[in-house]
């Protein structure tokens, strides 16, 4: 019978692993710990691997050398980011790396809209006053999406699912990406360049993949450009955003607020537990503020997403273990 080891596996994740193996009669054991140079050994005497975390698996290809050389030839990552992986050195070790890059686009763009009205309507303003036995509304008044202009920076599966939303509850939406206008949008966004997208919109939101060139590309000249009644929301990558440029923007009130789902250095917090502050120390500030929404990273954790996860990165490295091909395998 054929084997699949699963690393940093959740209690959540467990029942629809349990799902696959059954439904397609193939070993599959979990294990909590990520996978990285201390826990390779784990995954000898397995046909495949299939793994879920931020961080990178190792700095050396000895890794991925030792992957080889148990004969694994693949490496399923149940996640849409493949920032934790080296692409080079897997293609030198003849391992195939496949990701789910849409696991469910309205997951996360209904996050964006429920950071949104919490912005816009001033809750986490109202959630300090409350706290602190205020209970006067003057000075929060809010605007209604039918006033405002949404900026999608990054207009791929989960853009165009933020665009059909926004579109539909009346906002006027524009949208910038790198690649062709979608022809499914048109009627609902209408295309810009960053620049105009940056100046006229109300709430900016990003939702581009992490590469190289995009370390910080939201920094301090975007933020400028930013009405200074604007919104800012992260909901891709953390280090899209130069977190010190924001907390900056944020405190001179050059922006109205933010709403963060991802940050710089989030593997050092999130799914963690503190008794005092956080080892981030722009992460403390920002939750300081009291026009910031936190979220730690749960724009992925609906019971449609976290399924379509497991059970996709399963069928892939599958796939590839029978020597078919996937349509989710990443290319250098």
């Amino acid at each position: 019978m054929k084997k699949i080891l699963v690393y940093h596996v959740r209690d959540d994740e467990q029942a629809f692993i349990d799902e696959w193996a059954d439904q397609h009669k193939i070993h599959v054991d979990s294990v909590p710990d990520e996978l990285h140079d201390s826990t390779i050994d784990w995954a000898k005497g397995y046909d495949g691997v299939v793994y879920k975390q931020r961080s990178i698996l190792s700095n050396t290809p000895d890794l991925y050398r030792k992957l080889h050389t148990f004969g694994i030839k693949q490496l399923a990552i149940r996640s849409a980011g493949i920032d934790s992986v080296n692409l080079q050195w897997a293609k030198e070790n003849g391992l195939k790396i496949t990701n789910v890059p849409s696991y469910s686009p309205s997951a996360v763009a209904e996050l964006v809209l429920a950071q949104t009205m919490q912005l816009i309507r001033h809750v986490p303003q109202f959630n300090e006053r409350l706290n602190h036995n205020d209970y006067v509304v003057n000075g929060l008044r809010s605007r209604e999406l039918s006033e405002l202009t949404i900026g999608i920076v990054g207009v791929g599966r989960i853009g165009a699912t933020v665009a059909k939303i926004f579109h539909a509850l009346g906002a006027t939406v524009l949208g910038n990406d790198i690649t062709a206008p979608r022809e499914d949008l048109k009627g609902n966004l209408t295309y810009t360049s960053k620049e105009e997208l940056y100046k006229k919109s109300d709430i900016i939101t990003s939702h581009v993949y992490y590469a190289e060139q995009n370390f910080h590309m939201i920094g301090e000249k975007q933020f400028a450009l930013m009405k200074d009644t604007a919104f800012f929301i992260n909901d891709s990558r953390g280090p899209v955003v130069d977190t010190q440029a924001l907390l900056s923007s944020l405190q001179h009130k050059q922006l109205a607020g933010a709403a963060l789902d991802v940050v710089e250095g989030e593997t050092n917090i999130f799914n963690l537990k503190f008794e005092d502050e956080t080892p981030e120390a722009l992460y403390n500030t920002l939750r300081e503020l009291p026009n910031v929404l936190l979220t730690p990273h749960i724009g992925f954790f609906t019971d449609i997403a976290v399924e379509n996860m497991v059970k996709q990165s399963l069928d892939d490295a599958l796939a590839i273990i029978d020597g078919h091909q996937s349509s989710h395998e990443i290319k250098l």
